[in-house]
């Protein structure tokens, strides 16, 4: 119930965040929002996220303090102060490598793509069809191993929690020959997230059309909680609205519980192990 609470707090703040968010904000918002299969322009990139970095430091300080709650409930249980929500040393901890994370995934996938650029140059001196090939092959090679790095190194953040020191390249002794392990359990994580999402949004959707269809309300009305218009307060006062927020809070403590587990039980044995 703590948890429930403190998700629709964060609700709260996010359309209180969303309301007053200078124009200027809103204009970068949706430059990244914006096709973003093509590719953006550096500067204006640098500029939109210079502009949203309150808004996605606010992200991180969520995340940080949501995921810091899954360890301490799973590697310290008795530590249960504030229903294992707190901001301290571990939270920050966990920032600063996420951060650090950020930083070396930029130059990973800087990296990759230079190789694969040089490998689809040097092939297309055979042909185009030489070019495509090769193209098609070293991005799919790039891919792959970069998941695989990803993987090995996913343990990184419960480690930075239970050691009380950064440990950014400790994950990749300890998750050696468990690769497959890992990506099941994630792979079942995500999962059981998606089944529970349609599950919340079906029931709420059942529950809403009957109390609509019963005070005299239309469809069009409730639907209008997926596409609202985030400029003004009033749209958040509605009763589906907060109702939809409500029940956003409930998944969004669920889905944090579901996908940072199975990182951290896979800690707990494989350090019993080592």
């Amino acid at each position: 119930m703590a948890w429930t609470a403190f998700c629709f707090a964060i609700s709260v703040v996010s359309a209180l965040i969303t309301v007053n968010m200078p124009a200027e904000a809103r204009a970068a918002l949706e430059f990244l929002q914006n096709d973003p299969s093509a590719t953006p322009d550096a500067g204006m990139l640098m500029q939109a996220l210079a502009i949203l970095s309150p808004m996605l430091l606010f992200g991180l300080v969520v995340q940080c303090i949501m995921g810091a709650a899954v360890y301490r409930i799973i590697l310290r249980p008795q530590d249960d102060k504030f229903s294992y929500l707190r901001l301290g040393r571990d939270e920050l901890r966990l920032m600063a490598l996420t951060l650090v994370y950020l930083v070396l995934a930029l130059m990973a996938v800087v990296a990759v793509q230079i190789v694969v650029a040089i490998i689809a140059t040097l092939a297309s001196f055979l042909g185009n069809a030489a070019f495509s090939f090769a193209f098609a092959a070293a991005e799919l090679f790039a891919l792959g191993l970069l998941v695989f790095v990803a993987v090995r190194m996913s343990l990184a953040p419960v480690m930075t929690f239970d050691l009380g020191r950064l440990a950014i390249l400790d994950s990749w002794s300890l998750t050696r020959g468990q690769f497959w392990r890992l990506v099941a359990a994630y792979v079942l994580a995500i999962c059981c997230v998606f089944v529970v999402a349609i599950l919340f949004l079906m029931l709420f959707m059942a529950v809403s059309m009957i109390v609509t269809i019963a005070t005299g309300g239309t469809v069009a009305e409730l639907m209008r909680i997926f596409q609202p218009d985030e400029t003004t307060l009033r749209t958040y006062l509605n009763p589906f609205m907060i109702a939809y927020m409500v029940v956003g809070g409930l998944f969004t403590a669920i889905y944090y519980a579901v996908v940072a587990a199975p990182g951290a039980v896979a800690y707990q044995r494989l350090s019993a192990q080592a």
